[in-house]
Order: structure tokens, then C-alpha cells, then sequence
């Protein structure tokens, strides 16, 4: 806390370093302060999928393997075709949230699918 960083988002003092990245516990921001403009790195390069195209809402994307749904027997097999996803900002990676046939709403990870 004797760092003299403040957090980006809340301006609050109260941050403290895990690894290389520096966290706000009050609003759970999570930042490194050696990328340009205080930006993780994720953010400044945009969210890509698994073969390095840049995905933007409104994309339609195909899933590369099979996943298991946490907390289900479901499973959403590869090759799967999800339209109209919505890119979001989620701290345990699931960066895209999207609606599956059969299954429904759900997040999935970018390193998970490719552009269609």
C-alpha cells in the first residue's frame, strides 16, 4: 500500500500487488501498470479467438472442442455455431456471453472459438 498507485477505475489507494498485476479490493479492478495507459493487455489487443481474429459484438463464432457445462450433464460439442455474441469484461476469462440452442445463456472463453 506504500506503492503510490491508485486504482483506475475508483481512484482508490487501497491497492495491492498479486504477481505482476496490481489489484483494487474495493471494485475488484485488476490492472498492470507497466502496459500503456494503465490498460491490461487483453483489453488494449481486444478480445481474439483461438486463431488470433479480432471478434466484435454482433459476431457469429464456432466452438473448436467440446466443453462441459459447469454444474450440468450438458455438453457443447465443437463445431457448435453460436450467433450474435456479446463481448463482455469477466475476471475469470469467460469474455464472450452468448446464447446456445439447447442449452441457453451461458459465457464462454475466446480461446475457445474461432470467427465463422
Amino acid at each position: 500500500m506504500d506503492s503510490g498507485l491508485k486504482c483506475p477505475e475508483c481512484n482508490s489507494e487501497h491497492v495491492y500487488q498479486d504477481g505482476s498485476l496490481w489489484i483494487c479490493p474495493e471494485c475488484a479492478h485488476e490492472w498492470n501498470p507497466e502496459t500503456a495507459g494503465g490498460e491490461s493487455a487483453a483489453e488494449g489487443a481486444g478480445v481474439r479467438d483461438a486463431n488470433g481474429n479480432p471478434l466484435s459484438d454482433g459476431d457469429s463464432v464456432t466452438v473448436i472442442k467440446d466443453l462441459k457445462v459447469k454444474g450440468s450433464s450438458l455438453v457443447v460439442k465443437g463445431g457448435t455455431k453460436v450467433k450474435g455474441i456479446r463481448l463482455v469484461d469477466a475476471a475469470d476469462g469467460h469474455n464472450i456471453s452468448c446464447k446456445i440452442d439447447g442449452i441457453g445463456a451461458m459465457n464462454l472463453k475466446s480461446e475457445f472459438v474461432k470467427k465463422a
